[in-house]
């Protein structure tokens, strides 16, 4: 044990089967470790069985006494678990194409203080936004994408990963559709803004189709990275309310002031640890 006087911070995050003594279990293991619980969040799924747990703790110990104290009962539950540090930034690469409204909010939001993430890179499938990442000091990554280099390109992705030790990747206004094998290599560590309030207007433009139909509605979804595009389990949603005043143009400015609002809590959720999958659904807490 470290001098009691410094105490750090943990956030602990878990699922497992539904079952009595999962919540004494875990506040016994932490009480054994010199924890005090400072927020605590759980919920038990009835559709699949499983119970979902986030814990915020302070302790002398280290990480690894923790882990150490925290491994039988995860074994016992059979729980699929994780320990981070509070407020240790998440490595996170930023992917878009020209549309710099997404990219731009991340970013600032980022230098401001708001978002926990680390940005070492940003690719993009263009050169647009080179001098908006110039603009930040965060290098740019031109990874072109062509139906015969669509393999080359996403393994040079992958090394770029590899290299930066990303653990989140954003798709700010990414538009390329992704492998089947790489949505499954990023499966729970990638999130994408879909430009409406799903389901709804998929394809080309989304906010002219939503203006010809009279709308009253218009919205964006944060969700994860799935092979299904744009089926991947939701993580924010937002809408704001429009009428038959507004222009086709004024849709498409609304649109990106909430899609830049609603990927941004997503990234923000996530790298705070509050997002946790059920199955094709997700359990957030906020």
């Amino acid at each position: 044990m470290t001098d009691a006087n410094l105490t750090a911070s943990y956030i602990l995050t878990l699922s497992c089967p539904d079952r009595p003594g999962i919540v004494h279990a875990v506040a016994g293991a932490l009480l054994v470790a010199g924890c005090n619980i400072t927020d605590s969040q759980q919920y038990g799924s009835q559709g699949t069985g499983t119970f979902f747990m986030r814990v915020e703790a302070t302790t002398a110990a280290s990480q690894a006494e923790l882990q150490a104290a925290l491994e039988p009962v995860a074994q016992a539950f059979g729980m699929q678990w994780s320990l981070n540090p509070a407020g240790r930034k998440v490595r996170t690469l930023l992917m878009a194409s020209t549309s710099a409204h997404c990219l731009n909010d991340l970013l600032f939001l980022q230098r401001s203080g708001t978002l926990p993430i680390d940005i070492p890179a940003i690719v993009s499938n263009h050169r647009d936004l080179a001098g908006l990442a110039e603009f930040y000091g965060i290098p740019f990554h031109h990874i072109p994408v062509t139906p015969g280099t669509k393999v080359q390109a996403e393994d040079a992705l992958r090394l770029l990963m590899k290299e930066h030790d990303i653990e989140l990747t954003v798709l700010a206004r990414y538009m390329q559709i992704i492998s089947d094998d790489l949505c499954t290599e990023l499966t729970g560590k990638a999130i994408n803004i879909h430009h409406s309030f799903l389901p709804s207007f998929k394809g080309a433009k989304p906010y002219h189709q939503a203006h010809a139909r009279g709308v009253k509605l218009i919205g964006a979804t944060a969700h994860y990275v799935t092979a299904a595009l744009d089926e991947g389990p939701i993580i924010e949603q937002e809408v704001i309310r429009v009428d038959h005043r507004r222009t086709a143009e004024q849709f498409v400015q609304m649109g990106r002031d909430v899609e830049g609002r609603t990927l941004a809590q997503a990234v923000q959720w996530h790298a705070e640890h509050r997002v946790l999958l059920d199955g094709n659904r997700t359990v957030v807490f906020n």
